[in-house]
């Protein structure tokens, strides 16, 4: 009577350990192709979407770190419109750029290698008070750089700090959205050719301009 007993017994825990173990192993591949993360909804509420990181780092390096439109905008200036015309055109090239690079793994990095240069840039427009006429008819980039010296004055390690880590510890700390990699190419290629066309339409519009 008990070894009657027993075999079913041991058949439910059986069923019992089978029924974990299938559950263990779908747990397990749910886990490893990244549908958990997508499929979140706490995630999928606080993540943001790559794209938008893309955008928000173009603008601030096309604007945010444009000198020129900040002297535009306080002396009121007549070359506001080719200021803004430029941070497009710069805009619309670092969206290409972090396009290009918009994968987990790159897009962050890439974006703070463009923070330090757009700021640097920046501070050294400052320092040296180089106009937008001058800029464009020197056609070197070395000719927006600070010169040594400035980094021991106040002037430009505040500027470093304010458009170049400031931007940085945002971009790091932000929590990107994990998107498939079709899903993910899909939308690099349509962040590149959108960048494009505004980079494109914006350059055309500056060669139009008045100097």
């Amino acid at each position: 009577m008990p070894a009657a007993l027993s075999a079913p017994r041991h058949t439910a825990i059986c069923g019992t350990r089978r029924v974990l173990q299938n559950c263990a192993m779908s747990l397990k591949l749910f886990r490893h192709t990244g549908f958990h993360s997508v499929l979140t909804p706490g995630e999928t509420r606080v993540a943001l979407h790559p794209g938008w990181a893309i955008t928000g780092a173009s603008l601030w390096i096309g604007f945010a770190c444009n000198v020129w439109v900040w002297r535009a905008l306080v002396g009121g200036s007549e070359n506001l419109g080719r200021s803004l015309v430029a941070g497009a055109v710069v805009a619309g090239i670092v969206g290409f750029v972090l396009s290009l690079f918009g994968w987990r793994r790159t897009l962050k990095p890439m974006a703070t290698l463009l923070f330090l240069v757009a700021a640097l840039l920046a501070g050294g427009t400052w320092v040296q008070d180089l106009s937008f006429q001058a800029a464009v008819e020197g056609k070197r980039l070395g000719l927006l750089l600070p010169p040594w010296a400035s980094f021991f004055r106040w002037q430009l390690p505040t500027l470093l700090v304010l458009l170049g880590l400031l931007p940085m510890i945002w971009i790091w700390n932000a929590q990107l959205r994990r998107l498939g990699g079709p899903v993910q190419l899909r939308s690099n290629i349509l962040g590149m050719v959108l960048a494009a066309c505004v980079a494109a339409g914006a350059l055309s519009l500056l060669g139009r301009l008045p100097a």
